[in-house]
């Protein structure tokens, strides 16, 4: 049967538990990204601040230690489980998988490449289209080696960290100067381009900062594709659809792995709480892979609470339904509201308002989801890539 015979899946069909966690992990990559939609992006992901105070440095404090490198990793497993769960309802129906996977992978690459390069730089699209490719390797991988492989791949990782410190550690001091100058020339770039510039002169920076983005994937890359394999794991199982089959499982993530998680974190900024961009050496590598292993522990961690309360979150279902029009429409608000050639805020707001700006927007996606959904089986984006992924359109009213 071939590929074509696919058909979007139904709302009867649908994993309403994923969509309350893809809404929960949309919700935290926000609190993520407000920093970089509201200012420089090189200046975003960099610790605890010193330059906020009073309320902002505790907003930043916050973010830090809660959420950053924990929803996007969080949303990482979330797509593995996706795939699994795509490829286990082909098999039990007997379709092609591969050619209707790779369409989908490369739709969701014009999206990535649409947004990063049109709207937002920080995207992480790219990066999940091109490796969505090299999951489709581990799609007959028996299921016990997922979570081995990983697990190996995350840590591969957090090893490149440690190696990368150790090998910044002996730069010269002259060409670590140049690093740092290199780094805050990149910053009033983005300054410059995003806060005071033309749309073409964003466009134009945006292409700076992806192809810096491409080159982190050394890093990013592995960390995605290892959170990928855990989700195949948890969907395989059957983990994630009948959790009550695995109470000890979620016993452990939620009082073992998370409390673990968020002792590594703390320990992390008691080593070094803010690392200045442009400078890395041995301690700042071993921050940082402290931080990708705590990111790892406090998602799981993070997941089974969710998947413990989610009857009390399906509130959250229809954005997750609707994850990547929202993502989107995140980046098209924010960038409207911050950057030049839009209302012009860019880092006027202090930290602690962000994160209400922050919470104020998904609230109000939320209940655009809900209407939306009332009237609608997809949201427009999905919609697109649905059509994409399907070779035919699919019915967008209900």
């Amino acid at each position: 049967m071939s590929s074509s015979s696919f058909q979007p899946v139904a709302a009867s069909e649908r994993i309403v538990r994923l969509d309350v966690l893809r809404g929960l992990a949309l919700f935290g990559i926000l609190l993520m990204n407000i920093e970089a939609f509201s200012g420089p992006l090189d200046l975003s992901f960099t610790g605890i601040d010193p330059r906020w105070t009073g309320w902002d440095y505790w907003a930043d404090a916050f973010v830090y230690v809660f959420v950053q490198g924990k929803f996007f990793t969080l949303f990482s497993l979330l797509f593995g489980v996706g795939f699994a769960v795509m490829a286990q309802r082909a098999e039990q129906a007997g379709r092609e998988f591969t050619l209707f996977y790779l369409r989908r992978s490369l739709g969701l690459l014009v999206i990535g490449l649409v947004h990063a390069l049109l709207v937002w730089s920080g995207d992480i699209l790219v990066c999940y289209a091109l490796l969505s490719f090299a999951l489709l390797a581990f799609r007959e991988a028996p299921r016990g080696w997922l979570p081995v492989l990983g697990s190996m791949a995350y840590l591969g990782a957090v090893m490149l960290m440690l190696l990368l410190g150790a090998i910044m550690a002996l730069v010269p001091d002259k060409d670590a100067a140049q690093m740092v100058s290199t780094a805050q020339a990149s910053i009033e770039a983005q300054r410059l381009a995003y806060a005071h510039g033309s749309y073409l002169q964003a466009v134009v920076q945006r292409l700076r900062d992806f192809g810096t983005a491409m080159g982190a994937l050394l890093l990013v890359g592995p960390q995605v594709l290892g959170m990928f394999l855990l989700g195949a794991w948890f969907a395989r199982s059957g983990a994630i659809v009948e959790p009550a089959r695995f109470p000890r499982l979620w016993a452990v993530l939620r009082w073992l792995l998370l409390p673990l998680g968020l002792a590594l974190m703390l320990g992390s900024v008691s080593l070094q709480s803010y690392m200045p961009p442009g400078q890395f050496g041995m301690r700042t590598g071993v921050v940082y892979a402290l931080t990708a292993l705590a990111g790892l522990l406090m998602c799981l961690g993070y997941l089974a609470w969710g998947v413990r309360c989610s009857q009390r979150l399906q509130w959250l279902a229809p954005a997750g339904r609707m994850a990547l029009s929202n993502y989107l429409g995140q980046s098209l608000v924010c960038t409207l509201v911050f950057y030049g050639y839009g209302l012009g805020g860019f880092e006027q707001m202090g930290r602690a308002w962000q994160l209400g700006f922050a919470a104020a927007l998904f609230a109000l996606q939320v209940v655009l989801s809900h209407l939306w959904l009332r009237h609608f089986r997809f949201g427009p984006a999905e919609w697109l890539w649905r059509w994409f992924t399907y070779l035919q359109m699919p019915p967008l009213r209900r």
